[in-house]
């Protein structure tokens, strides 16, 4: 009786927020599942496909602290709109154009309009949803990156198998065209939306939800140095990053490997490149999200809680060396399976952590910072993973320097962060003190 008194308009918002991710992760994994034709048509070694797939990286890593801080300055709503219209026509764009070079410029507008998304969806999920029920709504959005890769890279793969690979991007781009109307019509922040009962916006405020009112004092850049002197933003920010290499490395290159090093067809690497990441989807759902909050409403400490999911979510990722010991394909998707299953556990966690510790009206800020950190792996994996392969023909040594790197995120997340309270910026003393000595 209580729950539907209480109302569901939160649940609806995480929902628009999953589909803008599946639809966000199409037009990025139909580079990777179209890469092989591509590569044939214009004529690639290993390290030119590897800055292609990176391209997408330079623009989404370097705008992630500009757009935390655009999203603190003026709102999710407007943002987003403008941004979803122009990735729709940068998905577009891809499939239009013809050149090496203006590929490589579409897929960076592309980064430069996808680059807000997940910052906002982190910042709207701590306006709409109380501490408590976070986790598994942070989970509910960050998951669909997984589910996306699992659906998309099939249906992608169909598209790019019947229509060659500028089809996929076709395709994809109707999509965001789709969801940029969608979003327009139904985003709004809970006080602003008259869709949102009177009980359930106090429910969300009374459960600790960030304000959309809530504004920071001591300017952008004082707030972003004081925010990188502190021992636990550097702890998710490391730990964000090292997974973020991992997640990168498979994402722009996972169906190439199949092709490649298990001599698969573009059309069975897209399922088999599935598994993983259905795997993925529902390790993230039901440890990330739903087992977080079980635990902590059962009264457990969350920050142990947090920190214990997140270690063994790292060390399960170790599994991906397991792929350098087989040439079965079943084996290492096997392997990969176990360390996507791991690692896109802590992924949820991460992206959560910023709404619990970021000071007044810094939220976004704090997401863009650890996700700068997490992005820019993804100039990085998919570049450093191409010329590797180029220098050894062989995916081994790849997947060893992603152990290696996981190795550190452990260290971090185990010494660096060390709980999950508000940090205190001393602005916010100043402007009380200031407000004293005026009154």
């Amino acid at each position: 009786m209580g729950k539907k008194r209480i109302g569901k308009k939160r649940w609806v918002i995480a929902a628009l927020l999953a589909v803008g991710v599946i639809i966000d992760y199409f037009d990025r994994v139909n580079l990777s599942v179209g890469l092989t034709p591509m590569t044939k048509e214009f004529h690639l070694s290993p390290g030119e496909m590897g800055i292609l797939l990176s391209s997408f990286g330079w623009s989404y890593a370097l705008l992630q602290i500009p757009s935390g801080v655009l999203l603190d300055k003026i709102g999710i709503k407007w943002l987003m709109r403008v941004c979803t219209f122009i990735w729709s026509l940068a998905t577009l764009m891809t499939a239009v154009v013809s050149g090496y070079g203006l590929i490589i410029l579409s897929r960076v507008i592309l980064g430069v309009a996808e680059a807000p998304y997940f910052p906002a969806a982190a910042k709207a999920t701590g306006h709409w949803f109380p501490r408590k029920e976070r986790a598994f709504a942070t989970s509910l959005f960050d998951a669909e990156s997984k589910l996306s890769n699992a659906i998309g890279t099939p249906i992608v793969a169909l598209a790019v198998t019947a229509w060659g690979w500028r089809g996929g991007f076709y395709m994809t781009a109707i999509l965001s065209f789709v969801f940029f109307i969608v979003f327009w019509f139904m985003y709004r922040d809970p006080h602003e939306d008259k869709g949102l009962s009177k009980e359930e916006y106090n429910y969300i405020v009374e459960g600790g939800a960030q304000q959309s009112s809530d504004a920071a004092s001591g300017g952008t850049m004082r707030n972003i140095k004081f925010l990188l002197t502190q021992r636990k933003v550097w702890g998710v920010l490391i730990g964000f990053a090292a997974y973020g290499y991992s997640w990168f490395l498979f994402l722009t290159w996972l169906p190439g490997y199949l092709q490649t090093e298990m001599h698969m067809s573009v059309l069975k690497s897209g399922w088999y490149s599935a598994t993983p990441w259905i795997i993925g989807f529902l390790s993230e759902l039901l440890i990330g999200g739903w087992l977080v909050d079980h635990l902590t409403k059962k009264g457990h400490d969350q920050t142990r809680v947090r920190k214990i999911i997140l270690v063994i979510g790292m060390v399960l990722g170790l599994a991906v060396i397991g792929a350098v010991f087989t040439a079965s394909a079943k084996i290492a998707v096997f392997w990969i399976s176990v360390a996507l299953g791991g690692l896109v556990v802590t992924s949820s966690i991460a992206y959560s952590i910023p709404t619990f510790i970021a000071p007044k009206g810094t939220v976004g800020t704090l997401v863009g910072i650890c996700a700068f950190g997490n992005n820019a792996m993804g100039i990085l994996a998919p570049i450093v993973t191409g010329f590797i392969v180029g220098a050894t023909g062989s995916f081994a040594y790849a997947f060893v320097v992603a152990g290696i790197i996981l190795v550190i995120g452990i260290l971090s997340y185990v010494f660096l962060l060390t709980d999950l309270d508000p940090i205190e910026t001393p602005f916010e003393q100043e402007v009380s003190n200031v407000s004293s000595h005026t009154n």
